[in-house]
């Protein structure tokens, strides 16, 4: 069975996340999805991409979540998270996912 790219891992926590805790009404649990997803891929950044890579990504990931919030005020919630999560997507495919 073919990987699931940590591309998709990484955009699927910001918007499960973001889903979850609008839908849910319950922050805690968004930020559960958040957190579950970040650390899944942050472990398969390191094994795919190295230490260094890892710690960018993952700090991407983190950034892009916390920008999207002022950035929801310009576009609107939906926008900007789909926003940050392409861009945190790319970022991940580009560094880890096109080598394997």
């Amino acid at each position: 069975m073919a990987k699931v790219p940590t591309a998709v891992v990484a955009a699927g926590g910001l918007v499960g996340g973001y889903g979850v805790a609008r839908w849910s009404r319950k922050r805690q649990l968004g930020g559960a999805v958040l957190a579950v997803a970040g650390a899944a891929a942050a472990q398969r950044w390191r094994k795919q991409a190295g230490g260094a890579a890892a710690g960018a990504l993952t700090a991407a990931y983190f950034a892009a979540f916390a920008g999207s919030h002022p950035l929801a005020k310009k576009v609107g919630a939906w926008p900007a998270v789909f926003g940050v999560a392409g861009a945190v997507a790319l970022a991940s495919w580009a560094v880890a996912d096109r080598r394997g």
